[in-house]
């Protein structure tokens, strides 16, 4: 990004450049304001591909799926690269256009994605099968050496989390299970809500203790400086399972933020 900046006036250039660490900045906690950010380094600096790419991941995390990819394709076109292949075909997704992501998955750019690269392209292209009504069809596109692996990368809990989720939909709750807990060992980010689904299937339910809980029966405190109610705040309730689909984003199913719909 930084050469790319050199090509502008110093000036610009670092007006350009604030503007983009907002982006980098806010694009998780509040993706509003990093799109806000965006919009200013786009008016700035179209022509620069780091700007065009920064500004289709910001609309990517608001849901502007058509800003989004049009901002991608300005970037290809310009730095030639294929490592955008993956949240192009999300944003096909995201516009309501599954067979098109599909068909993308099959392209010869994705020959050209290093092995992060091909893991996302095939979460998206699983998403695009369920989005499709394919369920059985996205747990066998999901099967792949990298599921398979022991080895934990950065994509490893996503991919082991959709996997999960594909059999879920699919009825096979107890490999389900197994693939939940797989997926929590390798979430060290905590990218995923796995913990969470594995309290859904096992049918257990967190609750607060209540404030006043910290008084004793006859309201003085324990002696202790401990407070009855303090703890045991988790409780076996009624079975509920859910279902949530990973997304690409922009790192990276993954990962599509569109898989949240």
């Amino acid at each position: 990004m930084r050469q790319q900046l050199l090509s502008l006036p110093k000036t610009l250039a670092e007006d350009v450049a604030r503007n983009l660490v907002m982006v980098a900045k806010l694009l998780d906690e509040d993706p509003e304001k990093a799109y806000g950010y965006s919009r200013v380094a786009l008016r700035l600096a179209s022509r620069v591909a780091a700007v065009r790419e920064a500004a289709g991941f910001a609309a990517y995390a608001v849901g502007k799926y058509s800003e989004a990819l049009a901002e991608f394709r300005a970037a290809r076109r310009m730095t030639g690269s294929v490592e955008l292949w993956p949240v192009m075909a999300d944003c096909e997704r995201g516009m309501g256009r599954p067979e098109k992501a599909l068909a993308m998955a099959g392209e010869p750019e994705v020959q050209r994605l290093d092995r992060a690269g091909q893991v996302e392209m095939r979460l998206v292209a699983a998403g695009a099968r369920r989005d499709m009504g394919q369920a059985d069809a996205a747990v066998v596109t999901l099967q792949s050496p990298e599921l398979a692996s022991s080895a934990v990368h950065p994509w490893t809990a996503r991919l082991r989390y959709a996997y999960a989720d594909a059999l879920l939909e699919v009825g096979r709750e107890k490999d389900a299970r197994d693939w939940f807990a797989k997926a929590l060992e390798a979430d060290q980010a905590g990218s995923t809500d796995a913990s969470d689904r594995l309290a859904e299937l096992d049918g257990v339910q967190f609750t607060d203790v209540l404030e006043d809980g910290e008084h004793g029966e006859d309201g003085e405190h324990d002696g202790d400086g401990e407070h009855d109610g303090e703890h045991g705040d988790a409780e076996a309730a009624g079975e509920e399972p859910g279902a949530a689909d990973q997304r690409v984003v922009g790192e990276g199913e993954g990962s599509s933020e569109a898989d949240k719909g």
